[in-house]
């Protein structure tokens, strides 16, 4: 299949999942995730930009202070992000796009958050480069996802789903976005794993020079 045609499938697929996106992420945030959002946003500053924003859980947990962008590959999603955003009172600048080719001037954002995103994202390795792109010398980068667990077990199940979830979606269990990180040269502020290894939080700082 062509990267484009793949690409649409995807979009479509996730606006699709919109309608109950909300409904199954508050599971895993009880059942999993815990508070890893509320950590995530708590340490944004200055202008942050969350790529996969979604349909914005995250919202109401940023800092009052903070100036959030938002982007996702579902404009369905992002109707639903801006609803929330409405109710919140908050302004938010919300846009469609790809992780991939970030619509944005290179060190345009003081923080970068990425909550259970890089795991649908189809190239990590463009994404995470993009994310730093934009990223100003000194900025933080934000990362929450389920990654390939530390049980060897589980990870045979991660395996499994993935035969049925990286097609259909593209939707990945056996990555770690650490390594990409680290490979990039960001230095790594705060690494945390738990629940078998299966969720991963991690802060990094960009050099300065």
């Amino acid at each position: 299949m062509k990267t484009a045609d793949r690409a649409t499938r995807w979009q479509h697929y996730w606006d699709r999942k919109s309608a109950t996106y909300d409904k199954e992420m508050r599971f895993w945030d009880r059942r999993l995730f815990g508070d890893s959002r509320q950590w995530a946003c708590a340490q944004a500053v200055g202008e942050v930009l969350e790529v996969a924003i979604g349909t914005g859980l995250n919202l109401p947990f940023y800092p009052n202070e903070v100036t959030v962008t938002g982007l996702d590959l579902s404009e369905r999603m992002l109707d639903i992000a801006r609803s929330r955003a409405q109710q919140l009172g908050r302004e938010v600048m919300l846009r469609q796009g790809t992780a991939h080719t970030l619509p944005f001037a290179d060190a345009s954002f003081d923080t970068m958050v990425c909550t259970f995103g890089l795991c649908a994202i189809p190239d990590l390795d463009a994404a995470v480069d993009e994310m730093v792109r934009v990223l100003r010398p000194g900025g933080r980068l934000i990362l929450v996802d389920h990654i390939a667990s530390s049980s060897r077990i589980a990870r045979g199940v991660q395996r499994l789903l993935e035969l049925v979830t990286v097609p259909l979606g593209g939707e990945h269990f056996l990555r770690r976005p650490l390594d990409q990180v680290q490979a990039r040269g960001l230095r790594i502020e705060h690494q945390q794993r738990f629940a078998l290894g299966l969720v991963e939080r991690i802060t990094a700082r960009k050099p300065t020079s």
